[in-house]
């Protein structure tokens, strides 16, 4: 099958999408026709109940059906493309931000560069699905206690997930060594949400609560890049899947990607992967 492509993806915001009030909300969808490739500054959370079609995440296509369940950082775009049978898809869709996540579960979730993504058996269908209607009912009937209840069936969701996903996490592209530890750790994770950013080293250092100098040793150390090879890397490979999967401009795509200019853009990407944006697409 050939994957559809868009001419631009669209960025969804917090304020269009989320009240000003909760760092949530939760909707019930039904999808008849595709879903045409986007990103958000928001976290996603999808759930099928049923249903199925295909789950295009930065450009690699997986097959999702009752069950399934995707996570999606503000660093990921995607899209779903229907069954030519015209069967619905129908599906909790969980957005949030970055505040409704306590730390220790950050580290948890995204210790590494990792697809996050599974589907659920039967009987695990059947609790991920309570904590999803939970959720609904707290958030149509809101009470004393509610934000705290919304908090703890989402942790529960992202727990399963996390371990579910486990054995088959992908390495991030520092090393192939264990979890290196935190302040390092948790640098690594705030990059990976924030690559296409603006994030200078002395930032990432003062987040982790050190020096410039220090967190920069510390960080070629445990990783065995620099700062900015590390952070180039990443933006580098998201770039190199939207010319895979979108017919976004080479212009649009370099921003979109995290860099600055043009210029600098291609001599990177031509250095890295031996031929220029523009020859790489048409090479696909």
């Amino acid at each position: 099958m050939k994957w559809a492509v868009h001419e631009t993806p669209e960025r969804l915001m917090n304020d269009q999408y989320m009240p000003s009030s909760s760092p949530y909300q939760l909707f019930m969808q039904t999808i008849n026709d595709d879903v045409s490739t986007h990103w958000h500054e928001f976290y996603e959370i999808s759930f099928v109940v049923s249903g199925s079609a295909t789950h295009v995440l930065n450009g690699v296509p997986a097959r999702i059906a009752k069950g399934s369940i995707f996570l999606m950082t503000p660093a990921d775009f995607h899209e779903i493309i229907m069954d030519a049978d015209g069967e619905t898809l129908q599906l909790y869709d969980l957005i949030f931000t970055e505040q409704l996540i306590r730390e220790p579960l950050m580290e948890l979730l995204f210790d590494r560069i990792s697809v996050k993504s599974h589907i659920f058996d039967t009987d695990e269908f059947t609790q991920i699905e309570a904590e999803f209607k939970r959720i609904w009912r707290e958030t149509h009937d809101w009470q004393a206690g509610s934000e705290f209840i919304v908090q703890g069936c989402l942790e529960r969701v992202l727990i399963d997930l996390s371990r579910a996903c486990r054995p088959k996490q992908i390495q991030t592209p520092a090393s192939g060594e264990q979890l290196v530890q935190s302040p390092i750790r948790k640098a690594l994770i705030y990059i990976q949400h924030h690559f296409r950013d603006s994030i200078p080293l002395e930032e990432v250092a003062r987040l982790c609560g050190l020096s410039a100098n220090y967190f920069s040793e510390c960080f070629h150390k445990q990783t065995g890049m620099t700062f900015q090879l590390y952070v180039q890397e990443l933006r580098l490979q998201f770039a190199k899947s939207l010319l895979k999967a979108t017919k976004l401009p080479i212009t649009e795509v370099s921003f979109a990607s995290g860099f600055n200019t043009l210029p600098h853009f291609e001599r990177t990407f031509k250095k890295r992967f031996a031929a220029t944006p523009r020859q790489f697409r048409q090479s696909i």
